[in-house]
């Protein structure tokens, strides 16, 4: 079991694509999915618009084209490690919208799930997926070097030089070479011209650029939705899940796909559950992991069967048992699971908790982090409105004891385990999203200002607070992210992307 740690303490670090306030914000401008490159250097979101963009660190490259002194880089290589920050790099359509003719139905391009690729030689592989379609882009680096632009003489050939210099003397050529202005007026003009090429040709610093080229379309494997997406540890092959079926593709296969769970029964009318989620175990290439709509997580082993609806072990919290009434059976659905790094633990979210599993403990889980339960009382409204089924990503710290998700109001929800408390750290983002364009060194609105200052030092609000009345369901802060080796949490709020520090 990991060990207890210390909550964090958190700070507003940088906001990327917020509006200005003459924009206003279109419904294709909208996150749908955020992922981190491995290495933790680049960022990558996905839009309602059917876009992917790419955000690249930038506080590396600060001072790579800059000459300092060695006593400078000392202390720049002294100087504490500071938080990542991003700049936008590159953007590209990746879905276009598409109509099925035989189902009558409209395919929407919006973005439901970004995955960077685990390669071995250090290139940059991106998959993105809509309802229907996969897609692998292959991003790569062009680096051009910049060439500064001065006055100067215009370039002369060397045979124009004589030319000139012929019809300029006019028949006193003997004459002017032997007093010697033909050779010191030719040596002036070779020197300019000499200096003027030097000049052209200085390097004024280097500018890098993202080339994308789509090198795989997998599609027409899916008739319902895809949830999904998933890379194998064995970086040739991975994953995709819809409400009922789970198919296998190879990267470089895009025209076949094995099935490897099917949960459609026979007479649809006797369905009971759909899959929610699936994701690889991030060390053994043949477990896979998936939830359902019940609160279920099986874990599957692709060595045992060709098809693996018989699962190697279910893991079910044992104090939901009993009988539910309509909003529990609802409110169970996991919407979200993903492995730790370590492989021993996972992390599931359905609508009032999140929860960290140990692999060796199917029965209950080994910590609960509440985020709704002061939502209880409000469940049917939840229903009448559809907000019950929205559905929260979850992610965690590198050394998997620091766990983070989103909720209502634009509240960013963080816990760290054994920390004492199980309603975490709450983090205001419309605060930081109001006062983003004025100096960082600003606070949010007065009326946030005190609720954010406690935050920052450690404490937490209850449920039964002014949240709960004050709840605001049309922000939702639904998809987060974890940087792979700093604190850094990325959080989408409608089309703006927010990091967060500790």
């Amino acid at each position: 079991m990991p060990q207890p740690s210390a909550p964090l303490q958190w700070t507003f670090s940088q906001i990327l694509g917020q509006p200005t306030p003459s924009d206003h914000l279109q419904d294709d401008d909208t996150i749908t999915s955020i992922e981190f490159e491995k290495r933790g250097d680049y960022l990558a979101i996905g839009d309602r618009g059917g876009r992917v963009v790419i955000f690249e660190r930038d506080d590396r490259n600060n001072t790579s084209n800059q000459q300092h002194s060695r006593k400078v880089l000392e202390q720049l290589d002294s100087a504490p490690a500071r938080h990542p920050k991003f700049r936008f790099k590159s953007e590209f359509q990746s879905h276009e919208p598409e109509f099925d003719y035989l189902k009558s139905l409209e395919i929407e391009q919006r973005i439901k799930k970004v995955r960077w690729c685990h390669t071995q030689n250090g290139l940059l592989f991106i998959l993105s997926a809509n309802d229907k379609t996969i897609k692998l882009w292959k991003i790569k680096e062009h680096k051009a070097k910049k060439v500064k632009e001065v006055a100067h003489l215009p370039f002369v050939s060397s045979e124009n030089i004589f030319l000139a210099e012929r019809s300029f003397m006019s028949g006193q050529e003997t004459l002017s070479s032997a007093n010697g202005y033909h050779l010191e007026w030719t040596e002036s003009i070779t020197q300019s011209m000499s200096l003027s090429q030097d000049i052209n040709t200085k390097i004024a610093g280097i500018d890098s650029t993202l080339h994308k080229k789509c090198q795989k379309v997998y599609a027409h494997a899916h008739s319902f939705n895809i949830n999904s997406i998933s890379n194998n540890s064995d970086c040739e092959t991975f994953i995709s899940a819809d409400d009922l079926r789970i198919n296998l593709w190879n990267f470089e296969a895009s025209d076949q796909c094995f099935n490897i769970i099917d949960m459609k029964p026979s007479n649809m009318e006797d369905l009971t559950e759909v899959i929610t989620s699936a994701e690889f175990h991030p060390l053994h290439c043949n477990l896979l992991a998936y939830s359902s709509s019940r609160g279920f997580i099986r874990l599957s082993d692709l060595r045992q069967a060709a098809i693996c609806d018989h699962s190697a072990r279910i893991f079910h919290d044992g104090a939901s048992n009993g009988m539910k009434s309509f909003f529990e059976e609802i409110i169970a659905s996991i919407s979200d699971i993903k492995f730790l790094n370590d492989g021993q633990h996972l992390i599931s979210r359905d609508f009032m908790n999140m929860k960290l599993w140990d692999m060796r403990m199917d029965s209950s889980p080994i910590a609960v982090f509440k985020i709704h339960e002061h939502l209880r009382p409000r469940l049917h409204e939840l229903y009448n409105d559809d907000y019950i089924f929205d559905k929260f990503d979850s992610c965690f710290s590198g050394d998997g004891l620091h766990f983070a998700t989103g909720s209502y109001s634009n509240l960013l929800r963080t816990f760290s385990l054994g920390s004492g408390t199980e309603e975490g750290i709450k983090l205001d983002v419309t605060g930081n999203l109001d006062s983003s364009k004025k100096p960082l060194h600003q606070a949010a609105p007065k009326v946030r200002r005190s609720s954010l200052s406690n935050l920052t030092r450690g404490f937490y609000q209850h449920g039964h607070d002014s949240e709960e009345i004050s709840c605001n369901f049309k922000s939702r802060l639904l998809h987060v992210a974890w940087h792979p080796t700093s604190n850094i949490v990325a959080c989408a709020a409608e089309g703006s992307l927010l990091l967060y520090n500790a």
